[in-house]
């Protein structure tokens, strides 16, 4: 191809240049890397799920709340169309990047509760941390009560009417 028929197959750049017919040039549109625009807001019911979730995995730990709230939360269960309260005994403050969390647990009898807590703490924070990317500035624990193992548990019967 002669130097003149080269020249009708390209096209003028804007900075005065040439480039051949049919070569694109792509515009960045936007404003940077697409997963850093917009805001995501994780609200505090979803880490007191997480954390509920991950509390109760620990091994010693027999159950979360108090025992008034276990026993409400018993007779809400039985309800038809009533779902488990996996955030119960758990309350969380969820800020833009950080969370800290309140957990009331039950503990088995025999148990080491300093170990217990220690676990429930690792577990929770890593599960959070890893699910939501939110920092977990603080897990406070209170131990509402130890279950014996000859006590039987507070929930309620069901009532057949």
């Amino acid at each position: 191809m002669t130097e003149a028929a080269a020249e009708q197959h390209r096209t003028q750049t804007p900075d005065g240049g040439t480039e051949p017919l049919g070569t694109r040039r792509t515009t960045k549109r936007g404003g940077g890397d697409p997963a850093t625009r917009g805001r995501t807001t994780i609200a505090d019911g979803v880490v007191e799920k997480i954390a509920g979730l991950a509390a109760r995995d620990v091994l010693g730990v027999h159950a979360m709340g108090s025992g008034l709230s276990r026993t409400f939360g018993a007779v809400r269960d039985r309800v038809p169309g009533g779902t488990k309260s996996v955030s119960r005994g758990v309350k969380a403050e969820v800020g833009e990047v950080q969370t800290a969390l309140d957990l009331e647990i039950v503990v088995d009898y025999g148990v080491a509760i300093a170990d217990v807590a220690q676990a429930v703490r690792e577990n929770v924070i890593a599960a959070v941390e890893r699910m939501t990317g939110l920092e977990v500035v603080e897990v406070n624990i209170a131990v509402s009560d130890v279950k014996l193992p000859d006590e039987e548990d507070e929930e309620p019967e069901p009532r057949i009417q």
